[in-house]
């Protein structure tokens, strides 16, 4: 893991933070490294989601998001295919304008 961090801050029901805080208590750990791990295994769930994977990939062809963000979402090898995909239907595009 990187070393580099960056401070965030968000609300979040008093419930769910109570409920971190005892799960950090029974892990020796603190409420971050609980609310970390819990985002990345998340974030990492989500990369294997078809549905959600169709959404990211459309959202990167609607140019919505950045190559690196999607290689950080869904990885760099489907993200590579992507752009191949990508640069693909741009191609299809302009010949079949230029057909007409």
């Amino acid at each position: 893991m990187s070393s580099d961090k960056k401070r965030v801050q968000f609300r979040a029901p008093h419930r769910l933070i109570n409920r971190t805080d005892a799960l950090a208590d029974v892990l020796g750990a603190d409420r971050t490294d609980v609310l970390v791990t819990a985002l990345r295994e998340y974030l990492q769930e989500a990369a294997h989601d078809d549905a959600l994977t169709q959404e990211i990939a459309a959202a990167y062809y609607d140019d919505e998001i950045s190559f690196e963000q999607l290689k950080s979402l869904v990885g760099a090898e489907k993200a590579a295919n992507l752009r191949v995909l990508k640069q693909q239907l741009n191609d299809d595009f302009v010949d079949e304008v230029a057909e007409l």
